[in-house]
């Protein structure tokens, strides 16, 4: 398989994986800050769900060939890489050290598709 689909799917899988994992953290009642700072999880939500779903539009945008797809692609890797560097905070603050190296697996990730996209720039514009 070329780099460019596993790219494409690694997004795909991310921002659905994004979306699913907040919903399961909701409807469980796992998001206490609901209750004790509301504003600031309120923007910390948007922020998760508007990089979910451009992973989801950029990875949907490499499969189908569109001129938008690259450039959607590394938008959303830029907002991923962000939440994954601020994201783990709440968890070593916590003391939740499966979450932090499960970020940590992500970020090496996020780096390897960022570089390999830069490195097939031509691979990942057709």
């Amino acid at each position: 398989m070329e780099v460019k689909k596993i790219a494409a799917v690694y997004s795909i899988i991310v921002g659905a994986s994004m979306i699913g994992m907040w919903t399961v953290f909701y409807v469980t009642g796992g998001i206490p800050e609901l209750y004790t700072e509301p504003a600031k999880i309120a923007m910390h939500l948007i922020a998760e769900f508007v990089t979910a779903i451009t992973l989801i539009l950029g990875g949907f945008g490499l499969i189908l060939n569109r001129k938008w797809g690259f450039q959607t692609y590394l938008l959303s890797m830029g907002m991923l890489m962000y939440t994954l560097i601020v994201s783990p905070g709440y968890y070593i603050q916590n003391g939740d050290f499966i979450f932090v190296a499960m970020f940590v697996v992500f970020i090496i990730l996020a780096i390897i598709f960022i570089t390999m996209s830069y490195l097939k720039k031509d691979e990942f514009k057709t």
